[in-house]
Order: C-alpha cells, then sequence, then structure tokens
C-alpha cells in the first residue's frame, strides 16, 4: 500500500509537471526515485500509464483515464486531511462526555449554556451514568466523577469542592421510629442502600468522629441502584438516607425532610474532569479543560 500511494503521488506530479525532474522537486526526491515509483505503479496496473521520450512526457490514453479518476480521489484525500487540521487548530466538533446525573446537576449542567455560548463550533453528546465506563473503550473524550472513584492512570483536574454528606429523614418517620443521636444508633434504623452499579456493593456511610472517620455498613429494607429513588424514597417515609447537602437543600428548607446526626457529618472528594492523555489532547477538549481551570479560580 505504501509503495502503491508513493506511484499515485509521483503519478500526479509528472501529469500535473509534464516533466521527472520537476516532479521530483515537488515531492522532495530524486528522479530516479519518481521514475522507480511510476515503473512499479504501471508493473501494479499492468498498463503503460507515460509516454516517455528523451524531450518530453504524456500520458497514454490509459494514463488519461486513470489521472482523470485519481484526482477527484486525491482532492478528497487532501480534504480528509484539511478536516483534520482545522479540529487541530480550533475548538470544533463533537465532544462525548460520560458523567452521573447529579454530576450534570451540580457541575456540568449550571455551566454548559455559556461554554458552548463561547465556543458556537463545539457539540456536546452527554452520557449520563452512575456506572463508571471505560472512556478510551468507549469513545468518550472526557468524564466527570468524583474523585475517589477516577482512575489513576486518568489525567484528572478538580472542578468542584468536596462535596458534603447529610443523614436525612422525613418528619414522618422520625415520629415514628425517634431519631438517631450517634452513628452506632443506625443499626435501630431503616436506611435506605444505594447499590454502586460500578461494584455491585453498597455504598458505606462515611461519618466523622472527631478527628476519627467512620464507615458504617447501614441496613434496611430497601436498596436502589439510582440516586434520585432513594431521596423520594426518603421524602415518603421509607427510612434514612445518606445523600450530598446541594440536593436536599430545598427539601430541608420546606421542612420535607429533616437532618440528623449533624455533627457526625462528613465530606467526600469533589467531582473532577478526567481524560486518558496529556498529549495531543484535541482543542475541543482543550477548550472544556480551561474553561473548568477558570472557573476553579474564581
Amino acid at each position: 500500500m505504501r509503495d502503491d500511494l508513493s506511484g499515485l503521488m509521483a503519478f500526479l506530479a509528472v501529469a500535473r509537471r509534464r516533466s521527472f525532474t520537476a516532479a521530483a522537486s515537488e515531492l522532495g526526491v530524486t528522479p530516479s526515485a519518481v521514475s522507480q515509483s511510476l515503473r512499479a505503479l504501471e508493473v501494479r496496473v499492468g498498463v503503460r500509464l507515460l509516454q516517455r521520450t528523451t524531450r518530453s512526457v504524456g500520458l497514454t490514453e490509459a494514463g488519461s483515464r486513470f489521472l482523470s479518476r485519481l484526482e477527484p480521489a486525491m482532492h478528497g484525500v487532501q480534504d480528509a486531511f484539511d478536516s483534520l487540521g482545522e479540529l487541530r487548530d480550533r475548538p470544533a466538533g463533537l465532544l462525548r462526555l460520560t458523567l452521573p446525573r447529579y454530576g450534570y446537576q451540580e457541575v456540568l449542567g449550571p455551566r454548559l449554556a455559556e461554554f458552548l455560548a463561547a465556543h458556537p463550533d463545539i457539540r456536546v453528546d452527554i452520557h449520563l451514568e452512575d456506572a463508571l465506563v471505560d472512556i478510551v473503550q468507549q469513545g468518550f473524550d472526557a468524564g466527570f466523577r468524583v474523585g475517589e472513584l477516577v482512575d489513576r492512570e486518568m489525567i484528572a483536574i478538580p472542578v468542584s469542592g468536596d462535596i458534603v454528606m447529610y443523614v436525612v429523614g422525613s418528619p414522618a418517620y422520625f415520629a415514628a421510629r425517634g431519631k438517631p443521636k450517634h452513628p452506632r444508633d443506625l443499626r435501630d434504623h431503616d436506611c435506605i442502600n444505594y447499590r454502586s452499579r460500578t461494584t455491585g456493593g453498597l455504598l458505606r456511610w462515611g461519618l466523622s468522629d472527631g478527628a476519627k472517620r467512620i464507615e458504617a455498613a447501614v441496613e434496611g429494607r430497601v436498596v436502589f441502584d439510582d440516586a434520585e429513588l432513594v431521596l423520594d424514597a426518603a421524602v415518603a417515609g421509607l427510612g434514612l438516607a445518606y445523600v450530598p447537602e446541594s440536593r436536599v437543600r430545598k427539601l430541608l428548607a420546606e421542612k420535607q425532610l429533616v437532618r440528623v446526626l449533624e455533627p457526625y457529618s462528613a465530606t467526600l472528594p469533589g467531582f473532577f474532569l478526567y481524560y486518558p492523555s496529556r498529549a495531543q489532547v484535541a482543542p475541543k477538549l482543550k477548550a472544556l479543560i480551561d474553561f473548568f481551570k477558570l472557573k476553579r479560580r474564581r
């Protein structure tokens, strides 16, 4: 294939220049190399493409027909390379992103309109998924996940602060079951569990007792693999829920939920934007990275 391409480029150059010397100069090779490439191409196709004399070079009938089909095809190849150049030189094209719904609500969603306004040639394809995915294998440009879930092989930049976690329940639940005063009291309560779609395991509730971190494996009668449904179940009085503060702020203000175990609150690492490599980062992805870096500095 490489020899065929060399022969095609040599043929086009000679056909344009009608000179082996001029064609060799255009291609940056010797006239002998051009002649050898053309001879190999003619052997490959089985017909003579050029008429040669000591003073001139012309096309045979087969050469003319071949040239008429080859030139548009080579223009198409050049256009393909030019399109890559456009993507290399300016932020443009489709940006495929993966993140959990909560990550979209908290991090990307509130800033998406501003990002798109700043980069009108970028389109985004957003895949909402709580489970971790292989962004390389599945063709994503980047992902957003909380820090502890990001693969160490990825390049990651912080795009949010730490996530403060609350333990909450409905007024009706507490009226019937009372409120826990210490993390050990959770064993006497129905706790709504969340099952990780990545590992299949139940999320442990991270709490803090002074300088000591407590990882509580809680029990209850209801398990979800959807974080939104965990919150809905807590509002419905099915048990206690362990959720980010930002997701329950409004429900707490409306008194649909009540916070407990306040002295034992803990935080989780915030969200990170992650991607596979620093080498040859596409302008569309660099634009997203620079956008979030600027937001973090403000």
